[in-house]
């Protein structure tokens, strides 16, 4: 063995999981086989944010600091054989970002140690990596508590000659999530042509942007849920329930390089049609009861205006002799839903804040306080363990098919481009 045995950093409790403005304990271990000469032994807290321009590369393009502190252990001297261990303590600052990794940057927080030795010999170093969790109150957000709405015309042409058009409108029962809740979701389409539609399709996006020297996009499927269309002259209502899986927060305050979007995105295949509904993740849940109630959630639908068709779609199509008038509503069953698991327990690692997070759906009261420790795609989760907390092995979210995405990705139409996007584009289509 040599003569440095051990050289780590051990912080307090085996805790990894801080908030800002909170103070950080540890000691640096050293255990040498010989004598050790040192011109100094000091350990160094960092916060910073890098961000690249390609895909994984640790090649930073532009970087920002957020705190830098550093205190001397002990000065020029000499070590003996044996085990040695050097306590510290930082205040970490109140406006230190999240933690966050993705493919294209990472804010990362870290307490490095050095031992710097004489001239001509190899200096000794280690580092220890620990995540600051700034919960984000939903209840902050504006409008926060309001339903979600959006709708989008449709005109189109079908059998060369005829026309029709389909009215699609999405809406959920709030802005703003945290995990473990569940995404009430209801899609209602009036179909006034003589043709059917094809499938629905929900999608919980996630956006992540990239400031190096321009803006790269990061778009990626959470969730996808796919619903049967309408038939020809009817109106369906398809209701959903997507339950939030395990997701960074929406938004880091405190960092300009790195932004976080989620949208719900409900798409027909033909006429093709969107709409975006904004969504955001966070912490704390909203404790607000919606102000008023969404069309069809706790209330039975109501009866569609009967309205005939155009009068060469009753000579080919009515199936009586009485001209063909629009059914009622009629409920549509989902097709299919993907989404990854959700895990057994949410806790938070070891002192590590619980905020209260009141979740809407009736099981509620299943499930502990959301806090969701995730800090990007590929940072372990971490539960309570024998001995402190420990990296969790899970799949809750799956690594994205990068190698088959380009950069920059767009990001998903606003509402006001959708209605915009199908008042400009009424081109013939089957």
């Amino acid at each position: 063995m040599g003569r440095l045995q051990l050289f780590e950093i051990r912080l307090s409790h085996g805790r990894v999981v801080y908030s800002p403005g909170e103070p950080l304990a540890g000691v640096v271990c050293v255990r040498l086989g010989a004598p050790l000469t040192f011109r100094a032994i000091r350990v160094t807290c960092t916060g910073s944010c890098g961000v690249s321009s390609k895909i994984n590369d640790a090649t930073w393009v532009v970087e920002e600091g957020y705190f830098n502190s550093s205190l001397s252990l002990a000065d020029k001297g000499s070590l003996p054989a044996g085990e040695h261990n050097f306590p510290f303590q930082f205040l970490l600052p109140a406006t230190a970002p999240t933690s966050f990794e993705g493919p294209f940057g990472k804010i990362v927080h870290q307490v490095r140690a050095t031992i710097d030795t004489p001239r001509f010999s190899k200096d000794h170093k280690c580092s220890r990596v620990f995540y600051i969790l700034s919960p984000l109150n939903l209840n902050s957000i504006p409008d926060i508590e309001q339903p979600n709405v959006a709708s989008v015309t449709k005109k189109f042409s079908y059998k060369l000659v005829k026309t029709g058009s389909m009215v699609l409108t999405a809406s959920t029962d709030l802005r703003g999530y945290v995990v473990g809740q569940v995404l009430q979701l209801q899609v209602d389409i009036e179909n006034q042509s003589g043709k059917d539609t094809g499938p629905v399709v929900a999608s919980l996006l996630q956006k992540v942007s990239y400031k190096a020297k321009r803006w790269i996009y990061d778009l990626r499927t959470i969730v996808e849920v796919e619903g049967a269309g309408a038939k020809a002259w009817r109106r369906s209502e398809w209701k959903e329930q997507i339950l939030v899986p395990a997701l960074p927060q929406s938004a880091l305050p405190g960092c300009s390089l790195i932004h976080v979007d989620y949208y719900l995105q409900v798409s027909l295949k033909a006429p093709e049609a969107t709409v975006t509904l904004p969504v955001f993740i966070g912490n704390i849940a909203v404790n607000h009861t919606p102000l008023r109630p969404l069309p069809g959630l706790g209330s039975p639908p109501s009866q569609v205006v009967p309205s005939a068709p155009p009068q060469e779609e009753v000579e080919a199509e009515a199936v009586a002799s009485a001209p063909h008038f629009m059914d009622p509503v009629v409920a549509r069953a989902t097709k299919s839903h993907w989404q990854p698991p959700l895990p057994a327990t949410f806790s938070a690692a070891s002192g590590a804040p619980e905020p209260c997070a009141q979740d809407r759906s009736p099981a509620s009261h299943s499930l502990p306080p959301p806090l969701c420790i995730s800090t990007g795609a590929t940072v372990s989760y971490f539960a309570d363990g024998p001995g402190g907390p420990v990296p969790a092995t899970s799949t809750l979210i799956p690594p994205p098919a990068y190698s088959s995405w380009g950069y920059p990705h767009e990001a998903p139409p606003s509402y006001e481009q959708s209605c915009s996007d199908a008042e400009l584009g009424q081109s013939p289509g089957s």
